[in-house]
């Protein structure tokens, strides 16, 4: 991992990852998680739901926008702190739909109940994945023997600031 920027690395997984957990806090102070389909990213910094404006979740996000961002790919982990602004941006609306969007929202890019979740990241949390056979040899090592499991290489996560 030491050859490869944490900001790319970052990138990679989320581009990996066809949908993302969205962690925000309800009115009640719960943590609540949902999944929702990434629609475009130019930086880790910044990243575009599509979603229906009339939800709980978005009443609660225009309240608390503190939200977390997961990620899970083959590749790794990500963790992305920040904060949510709903957005009826049209023109980013219509550029940011496609096709796979009308089969989980009702209407087009047009109605005016449907609109965007653009989280603006702090900081970025990542693991990078040994790969799966590295990965089973950790865990055999870990549940055969006394000692914990441990990743052999010291680079393998870190934190970035976006």
């Amino acid at each position: 991992m030491a050859d490869k920027d944490p900001k790319e690395l970052t990138a990679e997984i989320m581009r990996e990852t066809r949908i993302a957990t969205l962690t925000y806090v309800d009115d009640a102070g719960r943590l609540v998680s949902t999944p929702m389909g990434t629609q475009d990213f130019e930086d880790p910094g910044t990243v575009w739901f599509i979603t229906e404006l009339d939800t709980d979740k978005v009443a609660a996000i225009r309240q608390r926008p503190e939200v977390n961002v997961a990620y899970a790919s083959d590749k790794g982990w990500v963790s992305l702190a920040g904060r949510a602004v709903v957005s009826t941006d049209r023109a980013k609306l219509e550029e940011l739909w496609d096709p796979s969007v009308s089969a989980y929202m009702k209407g087009d890019a047009q109605d005016p109940n449907n609109g965007l979740l653009e989280v603006t990241a702090d900081t970025a949390e990542y693991w990078e994945s040994p790969g799966k056979a590295a990965m089973l040899v950790h865990l055999v090592k870990g549940l055969v023997t006394d000692e914990k499991a441990e990743d052999e290489d010291d680079d393998s996560s870190g934190v970035v600031t976006l």
